[in-house]
């Protein structure tokens, strides 16, 4: 793992990062996460509050761009995720999670908050390992998955009212767990402006 890649790198809720040769280990401290909920009576797990705990190991970045990483954890509780996120503010942001869902499940999950947080799960995907993407072309955004780092496929795409340099980065949670480690490898971060955003290429 090259460390100079990450010289322009900050720590928004710092927490624990160390390198391994291939990968950037970030820990997620128990009961961490970014969500906007409020109440909704016939789901009971979008509770009302902001909870903003989670660290995000970012850096900022201006204009179009596509930021692409591998993935892995341990999938010990429930909405443990590797994450890969955008945020113009606390208020403005999106993230694109592999995680293990309520249902049992490990999914390729996404949630954007202008002010309040949605929560989409995606595919189901086997294993424990994932590649995930992101992509800006202007104030649009789309996510992207693959299991083998060369098809990706288009989990969503959406709008963010975000100025033109933004933050860029890495969130280990681990909402209502006891926290792990969570691995990144294959990093990169290229400045371009996406042909198709559904297709992320």
């Amino acid at each position: 793992m090259d460390k100079t890649f990450f010289r322009d790198f900050q720590w928004m809720n710092e927490s624990k990062a160390r390198f391994t040769d291939d990968a950037l280990v970030l820990y997620a401290p128990e009961q961490s996460d970014y969500f906007f909920g409020r109440y909704v009576e016939a789901d009971p797990l979008h509770t009302p509050g902001i909870s903003c705990r989670a660290p995000f190991y970012y850096t900022r970045v201006t204009g179009d761009f596509v930021l692409r990483a591998q993935v892995s954890h341990d999938f010990l509780y429930t909405f443990d995720a590797s994450s890969i996120m955008v945020m113009h503010s606390l208020l403005v942001w999106a993230k694109a999670c592999f995680e293990k869902t309520d249902f049992g499940t490990h999914a390729a999950v996404s949630v954007v908050t202008n002010h309040v947080s949605d929560d989409a799960n995606g595919c189901n995907i086997a294993g424990n390992t994932l590649w995930m993407q992101v992509a800006r072309a202007g104030n649009h955004f789309a996510f992207h998955y693959a299991q083998d780092g060369e098809n990706f496929y288009m989990m969503r795409t959406f709008y963010l009212p975000a100025a033109p340099e933004i933050m860029v980065g890495f969130v280990p949670q681990s909402p209502v767990g006891k926290g792990g480690e969570r691995f990144y490898r294959n990093i990169s971060l290229t400045h371009k402006t996406v042909k198709d955003l559904r297709a992320g290429e």
